[in-house]
């Protein structure tokens, strides 16, 4: 019984995080990094995250096989970091990343932040 109530609800945690992606989401706190390794993102699009302002979203709300035809592929995030926001287009994957934490290209971290911490805490949400 305790393993059927642990499948449940680790189906129920996922069914909420994929929910997210179907139109704009509630507010995630979570947390950003930057990256800048140019090449196709996973949209199937040429990017230069040290050039463009776009974002990484995590892996896990990724639900398509094909992640060129995900519907993430036509949704933009919105982050705050005290007190400041910016909206940038999804372009990416980021496989690494837990589902909480994004990955912003370098311009878009540093509209939010100085690069030194490398990793800040913000909300986020997909819209």
């Amino acid at each position: 019984m305790n393993k059927l109530l642990k499948a449940v609800g680790a189906a129920a945690a996922l069914t909420v995080v994929f929910a997210g992606t179907a139109g704009a989401s509630p507010a995630t706190s979570g947390s950003a990094s930057y990256y800048t390794d140019p090449g196709y993102g996973a949209c199937g699009t040429q990017i230069d995250p040290n050039a463009e302002m776009l974002v990484a979203a995590p892996a896990a709300l990724w639900t398509s096989p094909n992640p060129n035809e995900d519907p993430l592929c036509s949704k933009s995030i919105k982050v705050t970091f005290e007190g400041k926001t910016i909206t940038v287009p999804i372009k990416d994957k980021c496989p690494t990343c837990e589902p909480t934490k994004i990955d912003l290209s370098l311009p878009a971290f540093q509209q939010l932040s100085d690069t030194a911490p490398g990793i800040i805490q913000v909300d986020w949400e997909i819209q």
